[in-house]
């Protein structure tokens, strides 16, 4: 992971910016999501019912999936004198391959555009996805927009 400044950051555009570790998606974690969001759609929720499903057996929730990103986005470089960083939003968000329970996940980021909207202000824009351990197809590709404010603290 590391530290790097905000020049750094500017000039990797088009470079991977970095890998997570796998992270398990354990039924426990499928049910805690389905109760915290109310959506207890069997395929997530019922191993027996959903063992007759296409899917074989219960599914994360896409929506869980794509905010599995939160904790991987950590373990990527910090960039040195940031204040504090937004989530700006997504385009193109596209689930790809279900998850199944548990499977085990991890995001590559790619850093497709990095600049700074205002001093001290820094808008980047990842192409994230998020690999299921031994398959070829990802589950999830989107373009993660944030915003970054650095500068020193006040």
């Amino acid at each position: 992971m590391g530290v790097i400044t905000k020049d750094q950051l500017l000039g990797m555009v088009g470079q991977e910016y970095g890998l997570s570790d796998w992270i398990e998606i354990s039924q426990a974690r499928i049910d805690a999501f389905a109760e915290i969001t109310e959506d207890h759609q069997f395929i997530h929720t019922d191993p027996t019912r959903a063992a007759e499903t296409p899917f074989g057996g219960t599914i994360a929730h896409g929506f869980l999936t794509l905010s599995m990103l939160s904790a991987m986005i950590y373990q990527t470089p910090d960039v040195a004198d940031t204040l504090h960083g937004v989530n700006y939003g997504f385009d193109k968000v596209r689930f790809l391959s279900p998850v199944p329970a548990g499977a085990r996940i991890r995001g590559r980021f790619t850093l497709k555009d990095a600049r700074e909207s205002r001093p001290g202000e820094v808008t980047t824009v990842m192409s994230v996805s998020i690999e299921i351990e031994g398959q070829d197809r990802p589950a999830l590709a989107a373009e993660w927009i944030g915003r970054r404010y650095i500068g020193e603290a006040k």
